[in-house]
């Protein structure tokens, strides 16, 4: 069974551990860029995570998205997987970028409005767009997660060829997770058919 390469795997989980500590390091309010050095370390933290980011699409999108798996994956599941991996790409690079602009725009002396009937200023957008941003990678983490435990509650073999530990051996023989399989399948074959009937049309 194939797996990944060291390199992508200490990619992966380095990246992890960066995002995680963005999450908990983040700054809560504007005014908290008042203190240089802070300001500082932010568009440091930013400029790495980016750079990191960009090497990581780099290296990675040379590996195929269901790397491991044991059997053929369904090309609607191939292409929705892969526009989820691309959405948390771009969500993983607008996030340091906005926040690098949103540094710039503070150091430049641009604040939020003081009331919401005023009219809305370039710092307003660019928080609204960081802010969408990271609820948005939220979500598609939390969807990647998932799609992560069900591959291992299958047994396709992807999870294996990424992740250290719980490694299948086999696909799962569990009546209800092959039921549910079959089902998804069953979605995915629709689909399918939707999409090449307005092809013929």
């Amino acid at each position: 069974m194939k797996s990944h390469t060291t390199t992508a795997k200490f990619i992966h989980w380095l990246f992890i551990v960066l995002y995680v500590y963005g999450i908990f390091k983040q700054v809560n309010q504007l005014e908290d860029l008042e203190d240089n050095q802070l300001l500082l370390l932010e568009i440091i933290f930013a400029s790495i995570f980016l750079i990191i980011v960009i090497l990581r699409y780099s290296y990675m999108r040379r590996f195929k998205t269901f790397l491991g798996a044991r059997e053929p994956v369904h090309i609607v599941h191939y292409y929705f997987a892969r526009s989820v991996h691309k959405a948390m790409y771009a969500c993983f690079i607008l996030l340091p970028l906005t926040g690098l602009i949103i540094a710039g725009l503070y150091s430049q002396g641009y604040t939020e409005n003081a009331t919401p009937d005023e009219e809305q200023t370039v710092m307003d957008l660019v928080l609204d767009i960081h802010g969408a941003v990271a609820d948005l990678s939220y979500m598609l983490i939390l969807l990647h997660i998932a799609a992560a435990i069900y591959s291992r509650l299958k047994g396709e073999g992807v999870w294996s060829s990424m992740v250290p530990i719980l490694k299948e051996k086999k696909a799962s023989t569990n009546s209800t997770i092959k039921k549910i399989s079959e089902f998804e399948e069953q979605i995915y074959d629709k689909i399918e058919k939707i999409f090449t009937s307005k092809k013929e049309d």
